[in-house]
């Protein structure tokens, strides 16, 4: 078994597999941030959210990275940004169409850990 450094541009090898072949691989890079499925959650419950409400929400963020986080997901489509000219300055994020889509992959996600803490193997 090779083990090597990850990153952009080298594959992880483990007996053969080349994990950055697989589309999964691509997935992960979208939603694998840690903290984009509690926000994409936070969102949905509530949308359009306001930055303000995200950043009471998510007080354990440093605000540097609720607004990095945020700005990801805007460039991979999962969420839209709408500024408005007020005073003091308003922004809302809403779920795009591609964004809603997650919402059942994630319920998915949540049901295997709930089975993968009852069988134990925490």
């Amino acid at each position: 078994m090779q083990n090597s450094t990850n990153n952009e541009h080298k594959a992880v090898t483990n007996e053969g597999l080349f994990l950055n072949d697989s589309s999964l691989t691509g997935v992960f890079k979208i939603i694998g941030g840690k903290w984009k499925i509690m926000l994409i959650k936070a969102i949905a419950a509530k949308c359009p959210k306001r930055f303000g409400e995200l950043k009471r929400e998510t007080n354990f963020l440093s605000q540097g990275t609720l607004t990095t986080q945020l700005k990801e997901m805007e460039r991979d489509r999962l969420i839209e940004r709408q500024a408005f000219a007020e005073s003091p300055p308003r922004v809302e994020y809403k779920l795009t169409e591609l964004g809603k889509t997650l919402l059942p992959v994630i319920d998915v996600l949540e049901d295997w850990y709930a089975n993968f803490q009852i069988s134990g193997k925490q």
